[in-house]
């Protein structure tokens, strides 16, 4: 029998909306996955999605015909579809904008042609590129997965959900989300935990931008290594992540 050739890598890309709250941690947008959903169903995340060729497309366009380009733009696009928010769109949107984007991209039109319609642009440093994550060896489906912050507009509309792909979506902290996470009353994969424990060292989306500056965006790709006796999920430690190893057996990957 002839060895199965592994599937590669589909690019994806996901955004973390980030509000500032005075005395406190700033607020994160987080949704939850419908269960129906294949891939982490169930599972709170970034609101996020594969790259569409209409992202690539306009990329090309737009002269930043790249990875980073297009994962920019679809990031745009998922906030848009899965939560009713538009980052990066200018002018801002209002709520009857943003529910037109919503609604052409919903029944199939691409991100360029919602910006003509719209007579709106992009404006791509919005996005500050945060990470990239390519978990490999897996059973099921591989992401190629860039992850970049954008500021919360305190003037644009209430986020929504999308009740498709996602049926709940919240503000919380970081240090909020991962609590509800070791309650038992959510639950995360291990790229957004860890992703949220290096969230929570900051007090502003100022200071996490600034962190995501000083760093690499690399692919991690997590590995196991034997710990003592017990075997670890690890990932790498020059990256700006204060947790780099969980056992395996605390780990939820899908």
């Amino acid at each position: 029998m002839a060895k199965r050739e592994p599937t590669p890598p589909i690019p994806a890309a996901t955004v973390v909306v980030m509000r500032d709250v005075a005395g406190r941690p700033p607020e994160i947008l987080m949704v939850e996955r419908s269960r129906a959903m294949a891939f982490a169903g169930g599972a709170m995340v970034f609101p996020g999605g594969r790259v569409d060729p209409g992202d690539r497309a306009l990329a090309a366009l737009l002269g930043a015909d790249d990875d980073d380009g297009a994962g920019r733009i679809a990031a745009v696009r998922e906030a848009i579809e899965e939560a009713g928010l538009a980052p990066g769109i200018v002018p801002a949107a209002d709520a009857a904008t943003v529910a037109t984007m919503r609604a052409m991209l919903h029944d199939g039109a691409t991100i360029g042609e919602v910006l003509a319609t719209t007579r709106a642009t992009l404006d791509l440093d919005a996005l500050v590129p945060f990470a990239r994550w390519l978990p490999l060896g897996l059973q099921h489906r591989i992401f190629d997965t860039l992850f970049y912050l954008a500021e919360h507009d305190a003037a644009a509309p209430p986020a929504t959900v999308d009740a498709t792909e996602n049926t709940r979506l919240v503000w919380i902290t970081a240090a909020g989300a991962l609590a509800e996470a070791d309650s038992g009353r959510s639950f995360v994969i291990f790229p957004t935990r860890r992703n949220l424990e290096r969230l929570a060292l900051f007090g502003s989306f100022a200071e996490a931008a600034a962190d995501a500056r000083a760093h690499d965006v690399r692919p991690i790709t997590p590995w196991v290594e034997d710990r003592g006796g017990i075997a670890h999920l690890c990932i790498p430690d020059d990256l700006g992540y204060p947790v780099t190893a969980q056992p395996t057996s605390a780990v939820l990957r899908a």
